[in-house]
């Protein structure tokens, strides 16, 4: 559906919120949810639309916004709601370019340092209290019912993994499940264009659907895989050095890495 149709599709009372921005449909990431860069002349927002039939909800990601609000640099939820077709959820902007571009080339060293302090920051959050889990138990039902539901992209796997289906995937990711869980709150996506910068410092976090009560190699093993696929495996060990990894648990790493195929 072109940006023009979803303009005069969605809902009357957001349709007066966001009257007069210009909309920009950003494609970068692979969540079922569209989303849409909205310019104003004073600041700007971001606004998803996703269909209700989806596996994952905007709702979840709306609950975990609202409650890291005051805990971690996150977007504000301006507007959630949903129609008979779709959810829809209008955020702020975190100001900054996200931690994949180009540009931070010139000084790949200080990019890696900042993923690594904002990956600490993160998982240092205390967990008493949050009602978000996303530890194996959740995660490995959760992959079961996408596959049962026709929802894992085959096509999209890892090079070592391409041509391989995804059921027996997922004997794998049963049968080779860890015997132990480090538990901390996790972003549950961290890649690099999911972490903003400004200035040479992180300004903030978005895309948190996925985050919850899980093992810190849930992110570590994410991030290490988008470190190397943005910018090469030279510098995941100034990442884990700064992050304070001594003894990297390499089936983890395999093992979440297994994991996302499913997501």
């Amino acid at each position: 559906m072109k940006v023009v149709k979803w303009m005069k599709e969605v809902p009357h009372d957001l349709a007066e919120l966001i009257a007069g921005y210009s909309w920009e449909r950003i494609t970068i990431g692979r969540s079922d949810a569209m989303t849409f860069l909205l310019k104003g002349p004073i600041y700007n927002q971001y606004l998803k639309i996703q269909p209700n039939h989806s596996m994952e909800n905007l709702s979840d990601e709306k609950e975990r916004l609202e409650w890291l609000q005051g805990r971690l640099s996150v977007p504000k939820v301006l507007y959630y709601n949903k129609d008979e077709a779709n959810e829809y959820l209008l955020t702020t902007e975190i100001t900054g370019i996200n931690a994949s571009d180009k540009a931070y080339e010139t000084n790949l060293p200080l990019l890696i340092e900042l993923l690594a302090a904002g990956l600490k920051k993160i998982h240092s959050l205390s967990i008493e209290g949050c009602p978000f889990s996303k530890n194996l138990d959740v995660k490995i039902e959760e992959a079961r019912k996408r596959i049962e539901n026709g929802l894992v992209d085959e096509g999209d796997f890892d090079s070592v993994r391409i041509g391989i289906k995804a059921k027996d995937l997922f004997d794998e990711l049963f049968s080779k499940r860890p015997t132990n869980e480090d538990l901390v709150f996790t972003h549950g996506d961290y890649c690099l264009p999911n972490i903003i910068i400004n200035e040479g410092k992180v300004s903030g976090f978005i895309d948190w659907g996925r985050a919850g009560i899980s093992d810190r190699y849930q992110d570590l093993a994410l991030v290490i895989r988008s470190i190397a696929y943005n910018f090469g495996e030279n510098h995941i060990p100034l990442f884990l050095k700064t992050y304070g990894v001594t003894g990297l648990d390499e089936l983890k790493i395999f093992y979440y890495q297994l994991m996302d195929e499913f997501f």
